[in-house]
This record gives structure tokens, sequence and C-alpha cells, in this order.
């Protein structure tokens, strides 16, 4: 008797754990539960798969909270070694609609409708520019 509620008891707390794992599995945060209202336009990935590799993005927002906005970009993929930028766009200005490696990633008459960039270097690090290509309006957060 005393081994058939040890064993009941262990069968309960095994299907709560793994529910409990389940559901910390499929119920993850993302993107899509940011308030910004982001959109991704296009997207850049090299295909050398030798060197670093470099993802840039293209991505339209309702509002430029720039916490939001680091939070989108650690969402995206990023390899070791290698780079992800995300230029963000307001709304319903120019974006463009293909991206390219390199330095400079989009047609300069794109620049003065791109609001921020996020950027992870190759080891890591964040930074995140309002207004990256208006000089004299040029701060990181």
């Amino acid at each position: 008797m005393r081994n058939r509620k040890i064993n009941t008891f262990l069968i309960v707390l095994v299907l709560f754990l793994v529910g409990w794992m389940l559901k910390a599995t499929f119920f993850q945060p993302g993107a899509g539960d940011l308030k910004g209202g982001f959109k991704q336009v296009a997207e850049y990935r090299n295909e050398n798969n030798t060197g670093p590799v470099q993802y840039v993005f293209a991505v339209t927002v309702k509002d430029t909270v720039w916490s939001e906005m680091e939070t989108y970009g650690n969402y995206k993929p990023h390899h070791k070694g290698g780079t992800t930028k995300v230029y963000y766009f307001l709304e319903g200005s120019p974006v463009p609609s293909e991206l390219s490696p390199g330095k400079v990633n989009f047609g300069s008459s794109f620049n003065t409708s791109c609001v921020a960039m996020y950027e992870k270097t190759a080891v890591g690090n964040v930074i995140v520019t309002k207004h990256p290509f208006q000089d004299e309006r040029k701060e990181s957060i």
C-alpha cells in the first residue's frame, strides 16, 4: 500500500515537471510580443560559410521605443565571430527592399529615414545608435 502511494506521488510529480518544462519550451517570449510594431522588410545573410557570418535586417517600427529596439535586435540570429545589424525605419517612410554586405548596407537615399541601428559585433558587444546617419543628431544609448 505504501509503495503504491509513493509511486502515485512520483508519477504526479514527473507529469507536473514535464508539463512545466513543455510550457516553458513552447511559450517563450519573442519579437511578436514586443509593442513597437516591428515588421521585417528585408534581410541579408552572406553565403560564405568559411568566413564571418554577416546578418543585416531592415525593419519598420510604429514607435521609437529604444529599449524594445535593443530587445528586438537581441532576438535576431548571431554567430560567434560574425556581425548582426538591424536598421530601424518608421512605418510609412522609405525602406530599402534589398540589403548588401559590408559597411554600407543600402543606398544613401534611405539614410534620412533610418531612426536607429542595432549592431552586435563579433565579440558580442551590442550598440544601439539613434539616427546613425545624421551626424548632428548621432548618439548611442
